[in-house]
């Protein structure tokens, strides 16, 4: 894999180890531009490492990162003002007021006045207009969140990386990210996007890639990345709370809320098997329904 300008993220054969923990073992993907991409794993994958690594805050031992064709080492500076992070942690200067941080934000960056207009936008748009003259302090936590939002992406970076951006945060707060990340997605940015709430990514992301230990399980479109496992889901609810027949007891997914939800591998477990196993168990059916699987199902079986 070469570096390309027509790429928004190249990441080249990247290994990372603290110690005897080998936190990325040759990761090796890329995002082209435009792209709305999710990068999805458990806890402890590496997703956090790789992420500091393409914002220059981690050193990988080996392999390359290229930012729209930049090098993030050799060629650091511009690498780093094609990109906007989010992180997790609301790190922030508790003595400026919301307004005068973005400014300040912008300067490192060399922009000045011209972006003032975009700032009053965005200040807009993530419903904090209000709050505008607010010191940081003096804010809850989602107004903090939004902040962070906005300062990763005053410079209007080509190239944003949102770390779990919607943690902890309220419906309202949720709503008005993807809405206003939607509408720069389709004016042609990047968004790389690491969430726990896969459906979030599901709905969002046209691209996945699930890392787990530090390497790469499954790279793929969403579309496809649904379609890898061909089984699907069928929740009953027994009569009279009879039990589930010895037969049907290896297909059990879960329990819950009186139902049993149960795994059916396509072709190898009709639905109308599990009908006539109950019928011949005596056993009644109150309720029933069917689903395919989502997102979350087909992370499960990856990184189990």
């Amino acid at each position: 894999m070469t570096n390309s300008p027509s790429n928004a993220l190249d990441i080249v054969g990247v290994r990372k180890s603290y110690g005897s923990l080998q936190a990325l073992k040759g990761v090796e993907f890329s995002i082209p531009r435009g792209e709305f991409f999710g990068l999805l794993g458990p806890n402890g994958a590496g997703k956090s490492t790789l992420i500091s690594i393409i914002a220059g805050l981690v050193q990988a031992d080996v392999g390359q990162i290229a930012v729209l064709g930049h090098d993030t080492v050799g060629d650091f500076r511009h690498a780093r003002r094609l990109l906007g992070v989010v992180p997790q942690e609301l790190v922030f200067d508790p003595f400026f007021k919301v307004r005068d941080m973005l400014r300040i934000q912008a300067g490192y960056y060399g922009a000045g006045r011209e972006v003032w207009p975009w700032i009053d936008e965005m200040l807009e748009r993530l419903d904090l207009t209000s709050k505008a003259n607010t010191s940081m302090r003096a804010l809850s936590g989602g107004m903090k969140r939004r902040v962070l939002i906005a300062q990763a992406l005053v410079h209007k970076p080509p190239v944003v990386i949102l770390d779990e951006p919607t943690a902890g945060v309220d419906v309202e707060l949720r709503r008005t990210l993807w809405q206003f990340m939607s509408d720069l997605h389709r004016q042609g940015q990047t968004v790389v996007l690491t969430t726990h709430y896969l459906e979030e990514a599901q709905e969002m992301c046209s691209r996945i890639a699930i890392l787990d230990r530090g390497e790469v399980k499954a790279l793929e479109s969403t579309r496809q990345l649904l379609r890898r496992h061909p089984f699907r889901f069928l929740r009953v609810k027994l009569a009279g709370n009879a039990a589930l027949p010895e037969a049907l007891r290896e297909l059990v997914a879960s329990e819950s809320d009186g139902s049993i939800e149960l795994k059916l591998e396509t072709g190898k477990h009709p639905i109308g098997s599990v009908f006539d196993a109950l019928r011949d168990a005596g056993v009644a059916i109150e309720d029933v329904q069917t689903r395919d699987p989502d997102l979350e199902d087909i992370f499960v079986e990856l990184t189990r």
